[in-house]
């Protein structure tokens, strides 16, 4: 664990999950997985994208480990995406655990001109 608290792996996943999750249609992607499972026409008719578009943000998802994929058992044409509950989970602790804020702590500057100046709550007043 570093001095913030946060160890270096950790905080590289959770830039790599910010990174995929910064693009608007694939948190549109996952909340519609999130209600259930669907197939890219699905996907196509609630978000007004190419089917290209979709299996692109589909593709990053899957490889950020946050979507899986089955196939049709009868027929293999269809394919059929969905939340991954374990990095839903993951998510929920991770994002939860690093903007949790208890981990705000009392600090001092000990550099630049702040470094001189006493923190108001030290300073005592006596009223005469």
């Amino acid at each position: 664990m570093d001095t913030l608290g946060v160890a270096q792996p950790e905080m590289l996943q959770l830039a790599g999950w910010l990174k995929v999750l910064a693009e608007p249609r694939r948190l549109q992607i996952l909340n519609l997985l999130i209600a259930g499972v669907q197939c890219n026409c699905e996907l196509g008719d609630h978000l007004d994208m190419a089917p290209n578009l979709i299996s692109h943000h589909l593709s990053v998802l899957r490889k950020a480990g946050l979507v899986e994929v089955e196939r049709d058992a009868v027929d293999a044409r269809w394919v059929y995406y969905a939340i991954r509950r374990e990095a839903l989970d993951a998510l929920n602790a991770a994002f939860g655990a690093f903007f949790d804020p208890a981990r705000i702590q009392p600090r001092q500057a000990t550099c630049g001109p702040q470094s001189s100046v006493v923190p108001a709550d030290t300073i005592t007043i006596s009223y005469r």
